[in-house]
């Protein structure tokens, strides 16, 4: 017992040691970003994402817009400590005009996935409660004198594999947006706050190279990275703030604000570089899929989408399967999981549809941009480009 004790302690060690090493040291908000009243901007927007019946401080929503759009000596930056999790904001800027944004990026039709290849395996949004709405489709632009537009929400969402551990998470948040008209810019507010405690963590694995979008999902408990398997991992807590702005009429700037407790045992090994290195992979794929000049359309997405939602559910299970299986043996060949895996009888009777459509319109939107793919049959006749083979 004793042995196994201090393997526990030991391994803990080793594992926040190689977290903290493996990113150089980020520099804290100078004084004059800190200001008092960005903080009191985020806590009253974070609570207003937590609690529906509370009244949108518009002022709060201005200072963050203000604050994106202000020259800063950096575009990276660890922030104090809130609600016991760790802080950082990063900005950026994609050459794509608002509207245009919005529609890829916030339409009921058009899967969250295809703008956030590498950070998001599936997200399902739900208006199930009575404080909550339908995702729109379309978003109207806000007149200079319009009052904001309000959508909440609740998602269920998978992250993918994180590229220090291999770990992969799925959790549930509460959803705002605000939309509003901010000097003439257009501006959307999107707020995230996780509800509980997430799934434990499991064992996933980049497929090559991490720009390529390709990932395994093992559905079993650890992590994958050698000596520390064991390490039963959980998001204690997550929230954040992004701000998307109209820069200009062919550019949107995006502001980051997140917070992030996540570990084992109850403890927080989250710097601030992880939550960084985390938006830098969100900025840097998220960049490529909407200024490249292979992006379909938003009608041809939606037509896709539509497409796969009304393909039988057993059709697209033996996709689904074909895939998967696909995935599970690129992994083994990579030796981060085991043979025996395979030999493991794998069901997905219990995978939503609505997951299984958008793990499949990541592949489609692969195959559109020209990245290689593991995709069955099914999905080859809706692109006509040529896509490499993963090897």
């Amino acid at each position: 017992m004793k042995r196994i004790y201090f393997r526990t302690i030991l391994g803990s060690i080793v594992l926040a040691v190689l977290l903290v090493l493996t990113q150089p040291p980020v520099r804290a908000l100078s004084a004059p970003d800190a200001s008092g009243s960005v903080n009191d901007a985020v806590a009253k927007l974070v609570q207003f994402c937590m609690e529906p019946r509370t009244v949108l401080d518009e002022q709060a929503v201005a200072t963050l817009v203000d604050y994106v759009l202000s020259s800063k000596s950096s575009r990276e930056f660890s922030l104090p400590k809130s609600r016991e999790c760790t802080g950082a904001y990063y900005e950026f800027d994609t050459k794509i005009s608002f509207p245009r944004f919005m529609d890829y990026s916030y339409s009921s039709v058009v899967p969250s996935v295809i703008t956030r290849p590498s950070s998001m395996r599936y997200s399902l949004w739900s208006s199930s409660r009575g404080e909550t709405q339908p995702l729109p489709a379309t978003w109207k632009s806000i007149s200079p004198a319009g009052a904001p537009v309000i959508v909440r929400g609740l998602q269920r969402e998978s992250d993918t594999p994180d590229l220090n551990t291999g770990v992969y998470h799925e959790y549930d948040l509460k959803r705002t947006l605000i939309l509003v008209n901010h000097k003439g810019r257009q501006a959307l507010i999107s707020i995230s706050k996780q509800i509980n405690k997430s799934n434990v963590g499991k064992k996933g694995v980049i497929l090559g190279n991490d720009n390529d979008w390709t990932y395994y999902y093992s559905s079993e408990p650890g992590t994958p990275k050698t000596g520390i398997g064991w390490v039963k991992s959980y998001i204690y807590d997550y929230f954040s703030i992004g701000v998307y702005v109209e820069s200009n009429a062919a550019v949107v700037k995006t502001g980051v604000f997140q917070w992030l407790r996540a570990g084992w045992s109850g403890m927080n090994f989250v710097r601030p570089n992880h939550i960084l290195g985390g938006m830098k992979r969100f900025a840097h794929n998220s960049k490529t899929v909407l200024e490249s000049p292979r992006l379909p359309s938003p009608s041809q997405i939606i037509s896709v989408y539509q497409w796969l939602s009304n393909v039988p559910v057993s059709e697209l299970r033996k996709e689904y399967a074909v895939l998967q299986q696909a995935l599970q043996s690129s992994a083994i060949r990579t030796g981060k999981i085991g043979k025996l895996a395979s030999d493991k009888q794998i069901s997905f009777a219990n995978v939503p549809k609505e997951q299984i459509v958008e793990e499949l319109m990541l592949e489609y939107i692969k195959m559109s941009l020209g990245k290689p793919t593991l995709a069955g049959q099914l999905l080859r006749g809706q692109t006509g480009s040529n896509p490499r083979p993963l090897r």
